[in-house]
Formats: C-alpha cells, structure tokens, sequence
C-alpha cells in the first residue's frame, strides 16, 4: 500500500495552488505512473550556471541537416537518436522510390513533417500529407512516391506497435478508431529496372538484402484481418484537457511499444478554470525515460527559441522542465497552438553520428536567469 507522508509546506493538489516563494518538482518512478514525490523548492531546478561532463540537456536544428535526396528512402537516412528499443531517424524524398522495401527488423512509425504523396505497401496505396502518422508493421514491403519533396520523422520499434488502453476515457476519446485509415488493394506504379527485374530491399539483423522478381511483388488483390499498413492524421486526433489540472504527457499518449511510447502534443485550452492551476509543464526529474519532443508547427511558449523543424533530447538524471520566461507568457495565455511529436524510452538513447552537426550546442544555457 502507498501511502503519501506530507511534510513542511506543500499545495494539496498537485499542480494547482503551489505554495508562494516555491516551485513544484514531480520526482516519480515509471514515468507518471508510479510512486512519486511532489518536491516544493525555494529554486527552479533547473537553476545551473555550469554543466561539466556529457549529460545536460540538448536540442537540435533539423532544418541544418541536408534536405531533399533524390530517391533513396535507405540511403537519405540520418540516425539522431537510439537504442535497443527504438532508432530515430530523419529522411527526406523528393523523387520516387525504384524499389520496395521490407523492414524485417522493426515496426516504423512514419511522422510526415513536410511534404505530400503517395505510400504504396503490400495492403494498397495510401495518400500522405503533413502530420500524418504512417504505421509499417514488421515485414511489410513499401515505397514511397512524393508528389513534392517530403521530410519524415521515422521511429523504427523493435517490438509491435500499438494504440495505448484509453481506460475511464473510453474507446472513442483522444480518436475514434474510426478514423484510421487503411489502404484497398490497387495496382502498384512499381516498374523493372533495366534488367526486367523488380527489385525488393530487406533488412534483416541490421544487414541490407536485395531480392529480385520477375513480377511485381505488389500484387495483393485482397486482404481481410486486423493487422496492416495505416495511417492517422493529427487533425483527428482529439486532446484531452482539464480546465483546472495541468494533465502529465501520458495523457497525451499516441502508439505504445515496448519500453517506449509516442505523444502527440495539439492545440487545446490551457488550465483557465483556477487561477492558481499551473499552466506550464511542472518540473520533473527524469529518472525512468528519456524525454525527446520533435516540434512539427505552431507556436511552443514553454520553450524560447525553438521552432518548428527543431528537435529537443532530455536525458534521464537531469531535470526537465519550462525556461522561466515560460511563466511569464503563461499568465495571459489560454490556448497552446503546439502540434509536437514525443518520444518517450525507458532505456537510455544514443546520439547517433547524423545529429552532430545540427546540435545546439548552447541549448542548456537557455534556462539561465536573462
């Protein structure tokens, strides 16, 4: 049995009411999900004035990393982040794919940032567009046809990917199952190379194989079951919000995996119910997940400098929460305009050598005092 032991001065509800002079830190295991402490400092905690040594908090300028790559889907990857668990990735088309391509690794997760066009797989074609989420399960074999160059976030998941429980929500919250979208057989545009062959990359065990056909492996012409390619877009997505009760992340939960989870952050009122409620992210100690925050569009108030293209890393064992001039915007505020995609692990990431050249190396400064 949990049981809260309360000591010294505190706010009885978490998140609203902080005592004045203080600020609140949420120190909990497994994310939001576990026993926690809500810690009431006289110092934001994010209060340094140095940081010696490889951990702090770091963000990157994907807008610096090079951009359309004619049409190869494999080779236009660039590794930022990963483990044994998840590898994310940043890759941009502008031209048709001459192959198909199976990943017998990984479930992808395909966030469409910029661009448009078609993705053909073993199930049919789908239409792409901005902020959509294409989900490839393992061994599904796919190209991808930009009608203009596109720019996609791909999260590659060693386990099955999944929709997340909405429990006391019910089914149709956050979105209706409804609306996914999944493709209908149709003839694919796939054609031979020059040696009449109709080549298919797989990845298997990290190792690149190229099988070749003397048809057109695309040739489903029906399919029934509850497993294939789909898509949501954001804009279906509905977010849920409490109008006097700041909501943790898990609220906004998107696709579940093993020891990671996907967040869509969207554009919904803030906490304008209780003028003590804080609007803001409170303060929390990363000790289970690393916390990664790719910022698609809109507006992001609880953190200066940063816009859309941009990505934020914020490593377990160092603390996470808003700049202090979030605050003051805050106090005004009554809406948040954000479409943000999170990527939560419960076991460290790796910087991977594709994110080196577009870090911010001074991003840790930005919670000093102005």
């Amino acid at each position: 049995m949990d049981i809260p032991w309360i000591r010294g001065r505190i706010a009885q509800q978490a998140h609203v009411g902080v005592p004045d002079g203080t600020v609140e830190e949420e120190y909990a295991r497994n994310g939001f999900f576990g026993r926690y402490a809500h810690l009431y400092r006289t110092h934001a905690p994010v209060g340094w004035t140095r940081i010696e040594g490889p951990l702090r908090p770091r963000a990157y300028d994907l807008r610096e990393l090079p951009g359309a790559a004619g049409d190869d889907w494999l080779g236009a990857r660039r590794g930022l982040l990963g483990n044994a668990d998840v590898v994310l990735s940043l890759t941009t088309l502008d031209r048709l794919m001459p192959y198909l391509f199976r990943n017998a690794d990984a479930d992808e997760i395909v966030f469409v940032h910029a661009g448009a066009g078609r993705l053909e797989t073993d199930f049919g074609p789908l239409a792409y567009e901005p902020g959509d989420y294409l989900v490839l399960p393992r061994g599904t074999a796919y190209r991808f046809s930009p009608t203009s160059s596109s720019r996609f976030l791909v999260v590659e998941a060693a386990s099955e990917v999944n929709f997340p429980e909405k429990g006391l929500l019910g089914q149709h919250a956050l979105f209706d199952p409804a609306v996914v979208q999944v493709p209908s057989p149709e003839a694919s545009s796939l054609t031979a190379n020059a040696a009449g062959e109709f080549e298919l990359k797989v990845k298997q065990q990290g190792a690149m194989t190229s099988i070749f056909y003397p048809f057109n492996p695309h040739d489903v012409v029906g399919w029934k079951g509850t497993l294939a390619a789909l898509k949501l877009n954001v804009r279906d997505i509905r977010p849920v919000s409490s109008d006097r009760y700041h909501l943790p992340p898990s609220a906004h939960s998107t696709f579940v995996m093993r020891n990671a989870v996907i967040c869509t952050f969207l554009p919904r009122p803030l906490e304008n119910g209780d003028p003590v409620a804080l609007k803001v992210p409170f303060y929390h100690s990363n000790i289970d997940f690393d916390e990664v925050l790719f910022y698609h569009s809109g507006e992001f108030f609880s953190r200066a400098g940063i816009a859309p293209g941009m990505l934020t890393f914020h490593p377990q064992g160092i603390h996470h929460g808003p700049q202090a001039r979030a605050f003051d915007r805050a106090k005004a505020a009554t809406r948040t305009e954000e479409v943000a995609v999170m990527l939560d692990t419960k076991n460290p990431l790796t910087v991977l050598p594709g994110a080196g050249k577009a870090e911010l190396a001074e991003y840790w400064k930005s919670w000093l005092t102005p």
